[in-house]
């Protein structure tokens, strides 16, 4: 499948949410999405802490590494590309994390409301 286009939620071209570690649902260090991208991976954010206990306990355990994946594990600080309904999740739980609105995925809008998307915003960077 190939991604479908690269507009952030802004309207503008998608910035990269993170390279090291990898993320996206292709890998490319986007939040690119398709439609086999059942769970909408659009949401950039910056692991908290909170959060990262609050997906373990929610069934998504991103904290713990596994090798035999190429996943190593996230801490506070990462950037990953989140499910977009996890992220509403996290928002109506009082514990999400902060967004790039820059390499958050427009598709990310079907899920989660702008409104909720910049109440949790990082500042905006102009490139």
């Amino acid at each position: 499948m190939e991604p479908e286009d690269s507009i952030n939620v802004l309207g503008a071209p998608l910035s990269p949410c993170s390279i090291n570690p990898l993320t996206g649902y292709f890998r490319d260090a986007h939040c690119n999405t398709c439609a086999s991208d059942t769970g909408s991976h659009t949401v950039c954010a910056v692991m908290t802490e909170e959060f990262l206990a609050f997906s373990k306990y929610v069934g998504n355990d991103l904290s713990t590494p596994r090798p035999g994946f190429g996943f190593p594990g996230l801490k506070p600080g990462d950037q990953w590309c989140l499910c977009a309904a996890r992220f509403l999740q996290a928002h109506e739980e009082g514990c999400a994390p902060k967004v790039d609105l820059n390499a958050t995925h427009a598709r990310a809008l079907d899920i989660v409301p702008m409104d909720v998307l910049t109440a949790n915003a990082l500042p905006i960077v102009d490139f």
